[in-house]
């Protein structure tokens, strides 16, 4: 058989996660990452091209001959790599431009999931900042403001006072922080907050395990929200009925509604749920995988990856795949300051003494050595038959780790044990 050449587009954490899941495919002889990281390097050949850059992209990709191309970020989604390359009659694992307006628009999600009886919070739509502040001032308290688009992850506030909602308000319509768009302002929901995610192939959906991030930068779920600082699985908190209604009355009609409106979804569909009082409830969708959510399920994949990417990418059969029963539990390395303003360039020291998987999320090699270069940095994964057992594991491997300017939580998983 011969061996095949994976091109991976990204350069985080997650990617890093997807190429470690491809080196352990039989299938697979040859990898490329572009853009890549000082992680990824060990596992796969950097190509210096920016996840954007889609005609870059295309052009690399036929010339070398690469089987299958397997999308990380949402960016590269939203400029429609997967169409271009499509056209150009290559394999690609990933959804259209029109199919990703499911995490690249808010208002699409919310509109759909009004259309489908999919249960989700309340909503208004604002473009005018005066509209808006008006609605939000006329409301209690907490007020939940998501920019319409992309942002990276950091276009969503949780306003708890007037101020707050103002300032957001003013930083997303009239500042233009993300971009020219519009805001949505949701009905505040609360509980505990969990993410599912499937392999999706027009309706099929391929359930993966759930996982939970943490978004605030210390302990305590103290602090700013940020990208998350940490991630597990196995949550006590879910039971079967939940999962079964989460899949069958959310992620299943979700998939169906989309192959409905004729924007079939083949990649991955991301839900963020909410376990409220009143039951499970959408707080968005992702077009794509989590991140850091991938790096803590994918190393519980049984299954071989190449061959669940490429029956979707040509729209084939794919038998279940199968997962290891196992904990996990992700801790992330970030930069001091973030997620405000940090900085880059510190040496990072000890990482051949770790007895964990790490995935690198923002690091770059100089004069030899792996030094940080964005604000997570890394992400160290432990396994174990119970996730008490993995966060005791991982909190032993992570003072192997020296770096004079890193910080990370000791307490992910906390709300599970």
């Amino acid at each position: 058989m011969e061996k095949k050449k994976v091109l991976v587009v990204g350069s985080g954490g997650r990617e890093h996660a997807i190429v470690d899941a491809l080196s352990r495919s039989p299938q697979v002889g040859k990898i490329f990452c572009a853009p890549g990281n000082a992680g990824i390097a060990e596992q796969a050949q950097i190509v210096a091209i920016k996840e954007t850059d889609v005609a870059t992209l295309k052009s690399f990709a036929l010339e070398n001959a690469i089987d299958l191309t397997v999308v990380g970020p949402e960016a590269a989604l939203a400029v429609g790599i997967v169409d271009e390359f499509r056209a150009a009659g290559l394999s690609v694992f990933g959804h259209t431009k029109q199919a990703t307006q499911i995490e690249s628009s808010k208002e699409f999600a919310k509109k759909l999931m009004l259309k489908y009886g999919i249960p989700t919070a309340g909503y208004k739509s604002f473009d005018s900042y005066q509209e808006a502040k008006d609605y939000v001032f006329s409301r209690p308290l907490p007020a939940v403001l998501k920019y319409d688009g992309l942002a990276a992850g950091k276009g969503v506030v949780v306003a708890e006072t007037l101020q707050q909602a103002d300032d957001a308000l003013r930083e997303m319509l009239l500042d233009d922080c993300f971009g020219q768009g519009r805001v949505v302002v949701e009905d505040f929901l609360e509980g505990p907050e969990f993410s599912f995610m499937c392999f999706v192939c027009g309706d099929k959906l391929y359930p993966m395990p759930l996982s939970q991030d943490h978004k605030r930068a210390y302990d305590g779920d103290k602090g700013p929200n940020t990208g998350g600082m940490g991630a597990y699985t196995r949550l006590p908190f879910v039971t079967d009925e939940d999962w079964k209604f989460a899949f069958e009355k959310i992620m299943q009609p979700t998939a169906t509604a989309m192959q409905c409106e004729g924007l079939p979804l083949t990649g991955v569909l991301y839900g963020g749920l909410m376990k409220t009082a009143d039951g499970i409830k959408v707080i968005e969708f992702n077009a794509r995988f989590g991140d850091p959510e991938t790096e803590v399920v994918l190393p519980l994949l049984n299954s071989d990856i190449y061959e669940v990417f490429a029956s979707i990418a040509e729209n084939k059969s794919l038998k279940n795949p199968e997962w290891d029963d196992a904990a996990t539990i992700g801790i992330v390395l970030a930069s001091k300051g973030y997620p405000g303003a940090y900085q880059k360039g510190f040496p990072i020291l000890g990482l051949e003494t770790v007895d964990a998987k790490i995935y690198h999320m923002g690091t770059a090699v100089q004069n030899n050595s792996v030094v940080t270069s964005g604000g997570r940095v890394m992400i160290v994964v432990s396994k174990a038959p119970t996730l008490v057992e993995a966060h005791a594991k991982a909190m032993t491997e992570m003072p192997k780790i020296a770096c004079e300017n890193l910080f990370y939580r000791s307490d992910i998983g906390h709300k599970a044990f």
